[in-house]
């Protein structure tokens, strides 16, 4: 459930079938006046546009229905309820939902002309707003890649650690405490600290040092779990390693940004 504020406005958006729905009951709060989405919904443009909508889009839309309803848009005492008019024209671009975020959904599409018959300003606000909000999730959504990718990485780091610095026989804890070892030499080549050391300084905060890494730290990240790797089946020791790491942490951390975010080693 993603949420957008247009014009002090709060709108909850939701996916259906991987498309974007805005409320509209959410939205008709910024209309001036007492207006409900049927009385939206009973305009002949408003018709005219959603039957246009749902040829493009919606293979079993039922047109008979459809042109009986737009008929009779126009006469005082026609009134169609959003349930019924998707119930008898199997239509896609509305839907209406009960429950905690109950109330009617417009496909996105349909949502911005709705914003229009609540004003021209407010269409204007609210299709920057969700531009926004799109942006943001293409932002997130590239960060979560990153992520996810380092910690694939990081298996491939960890184990060569348990293939060539853990001992044979020895207990779980003995184990764990080398990981963290060598997942410290890339923290401390990466951030300048160790994960213990992150945590005393920012206790407020929930996860780990790499859940707050920027893009460009993850990518360097990752590639610095694979050089760590071949490093250590090399054989190099992790001193030399760190060394080798934060050299190249700096280059890349260059070449990734124009100036580094973070203090690295020096």
């Amino acid at each position: 459930m993603a949420k957008i504020i247009v014009k002090d406005t709060e709108i909850n958006i939701i996916k259906v079938v991987e498309e974007d729905y805005l409320c509209l009951t959410d939205m008709i709060r910024a209309k001036d006046g007492d207006f409900f989405v049927t009385d939206w919904l009973r305009n002949r443009n408003t018709l005219e546009f959603i039957g246009i909508w749902e040829k493009v889009y919606n293979p079993i839309f039922n047109y008979g229905e459809f042109a009986t309803i737009r008929n009779q848009a126009g006469l005082n005492s026609f009134k169609i309820s959003v349930k019924e008019f998707v119930a008898r024209t199997n239509a896609i671009c509305l839907q209406a939902k009960a429950g905690r975020y109950g109330g009617t959904y417009a496909h996105k599409d349909i949502a911005f002309e709705f914003a229009m018959w609540i004003s021209p300003e407010f269409k204007i606000y609210i299709v920057k707003e969700f531009q926004r909000l799109k942006a943001d999730e293409q932002k997130l959504l590239g960060w979560t890649a990153k992520r996810e990718l380092s910690k694939i990485n990081y298996r491939i780091h960890t184990d060569a650690i348990k293939s060539h610095l853990i001992p044979e026989e020895v207990t779980k804890e003995q184990a764990n405490i080398i990981y963290a070892e060598e997942a410290d030499v890339l923290n401390v080549a990466m951030f300048g600290m160790t994960a213990k050391q992150w945590r005393d300084a920012n206790p407020e905060l929930k996860g780990n040092i790499r859940d707050y890494a920027t893009i460009n730290e993850l990518i360097c990240l990752s590639n610095m779990e694979n050089i760590n790797a071949v490093l250590i089946n090399d054989g190099i020791p992790q001193g030399e390693r760190l060394v080798k790491l934060n050299q190249i942490a700096i280059q890349q951390m260059q070449v990734l940004e124009a100036s580094s975010g973070r203090n690295l080693l020096k």
